[in-house]
């Protein structure tokens, strides 16, 4: 590991702290027999508070904390705009700037989306900048930070493909993984190359001098040059499961085009390519046929598909979005080792990308691995007037046989929310269905707005908790209560 001498100045107090290794212990005090409060990554920045011998003190998303600085490289706080700066633009209207990286501290100001600020630091989900003269805090979700030092430029990738984003804004991260730290952000109908693809993530130049990953099912993948062949490399392996009998297959992506094959409920096609929001698979007499992404369920990498429309409901609606636990919470641990606070979070960006690429005012209580009390996460739902909060949590119990998916509501007025819901999760998901019934949660039963919790599968399953861990179900999970949203305020 690299040491403190590395870095261009030693710690003191103000200075920034630079992050060296993966899964750096944070913790309580200047020494390995204090408690640990959580966990931060290599390349993440936090300001220097304090130091004691070999450990330094940083403000981290856990609060406060002691790291060993053998692990961290150091730069001063005050430096002149130059090779090494950082500005970012603001995304939203009236964002709140706050003394501290918390919901309950002061604001001292607010900012307009297109007004440019210098980045001092970034602490997981908070950004602090330079803001009349001194130092704040805003949400790192509702900032798009440019470098001015680009990393060195890879070599031009062989692939031959370029993407077509079809999100009105997709987030680009540091790395193809929904852990990944969001370095920026691109918007619908832009047109990039695709320099590589790992999984379901797609690497593009974002900016002059700038790289990062963005999940491929939000970019129309297309070949550059004519190959054979699929031109959807995230279809490749996947199958479609009729949802309903008698679903229509039809020549053509359209409704109005011609039905050449009838499927019923169950019934298995494999996917050649996506068009739009229609599958084209294999018939079983070796033609293809279209068959539309909503009444279908998918097996494998391709991503799931909402019915077209549901945008217009849900554009400008305010919804809270509540990973279940986190930080020194785990939750419900599975029986393969599978942490539930680990999924809640995959789940919830899913949907948040879903959600904002509709054109909805979209928050997450948290947006990393920290720790938030209940009251914290109801008060979040109150502060912005959410139209809905979507509690999102995965259960547990002695019974390893147990499975489905359950959705909780607890006053009367939130009953027909959890209805489409629950409806639309076990459509898109094929999950057994528990109901939609009155539970006793604080996170609903305190919260004034129209709030359910919803448990999507059970972890203490093995079975269950292999499909859970899935992308395939992640974005299926995501496209259930997408829809049901979309349905519910239709209605």
């Amino acid at each position: 590991m690299p040491s403190s001498e590395a870095g261009a100045e030693t710690a003191s107090k103000n200075s920034q702290a630079t992050i060296t290794a993966d899964g750096l212990r944070v913790r309580k005090g200047p020494g390995t027999s204090y408690g640990v409060l959580g966990t931060i990554q290599k390349g993440a920045s936090y300001k220097v508070q304090d130091t004691e011998g070999s450990w330094i003190k940083i403000q981290t998303p856990y609060g406060d904390g002691w790291v060993a600085n053998e692990f961290v490289q150091f730069s001063s706080k005050k430096k002149s705009i130059g090779a090494s700066s950082q500005t970012g633009k603001i995304t939203a209207n009236s964002l709140n700037v706050r003394i501290k990286p918390s919901l309950q501290s002061d604001i001292i100001g607010k900012l307009n989306s297109g007004e440019t600020v210098e980045v001092i630091s970034q602490n997981g989900s908070w950004t602090e900048i330079s803001f009349l003269g001194n130092t704040g805090w805003i949400s790192s979700q509702y900032i798009l930070v440019q470098s001015s030092q680009s990393e060195s430029k890879p070599k031009q990738s062989a692939s031959g493909k370029s993407g077509t984003v079809t999100a009105t804004s997709l987030t680009v991260r540091n790395k193809g993984s929904l852990n990944g730290k969001p370095i920026g952000s691109v918007s619908k109908g832009q047109t990039f190359h695709i320099l590589e693809q790992a999984d379901n993530w797609a690497r593009i130049e974002y900016q002059p001098g700038s790289y990062g990953w963005v999940a491929s099912w939000f970019i129309d993948i297309a070949a550059e040059e004519k190959n054979s062949g699929s031109s959807h490399q995230s279809v490749n392996g996947s199958s479609a499961i009729i949802l309903h009998n008698g679903s229509n297959i039809r020549k053509k992506a359209s409704t109005q085009s011609a039905v050449i094959h009838r499927a019923n409920k169950g019934d298995s096609y494999e996917i050649i390519s996506l068009k739009d929001d229609w599958y084209e698979v294999r018939l079983p007499n070796g033609g293809t046929g279209f068959v539309a992404g909503w009444i279908v369920t998918v097996e494998g990498s391709a991503p799931a598909v909402t019915k077209p429309g549901a945008e217009k409901h849900l554009r400008n609606k305010t919804i809270v979005l509540d990973p279940g636990h986190g930080g020194r919470d785990n939750g419900t641990t599975g029986a393969r080792g599978t942490r539930e606070k680990d999924v809640t979070i995959r789940t919830a960006q899913l949907l948040a990308d879903k959600l904002r690429s509709a054109g909805a005012n979209v928050i997450l209580t948290r947006s990393g691995d920290t720790y938030l009390p209940l009251p914290s996460r109801v008060g979040i739902s109150h502060y912005h007037n959410a139209d809905a909060f979507i509690s999102i949590h995965y259960d547990s119990t002695p019974d390893r046989t147990a499975r489905g998916a359950t959705t909780y509501y607890y006053h009367p007025f939130q009953k027909e929310l959890a209805a489409n819901i629950h409806s639309n999760i076990t459509a898109m998901t094929n999950l057994r269905d528990r109901g939609y019934r009155v539970g006793d949660y604080h996170v609903i039963r305190e919260n004034k707005r129209n709030a359910v919790l919803i448990e999507l599968g059970y972890l203490s399953n093995p079975a269950e908790e292999a499909l859970i861990a899935s992308a395939q179900y992640q974005q299926s999970a995501a496209a259930g209560i997408y829809q049901g949203l979309a349905r519910y305020f239709k209605n």
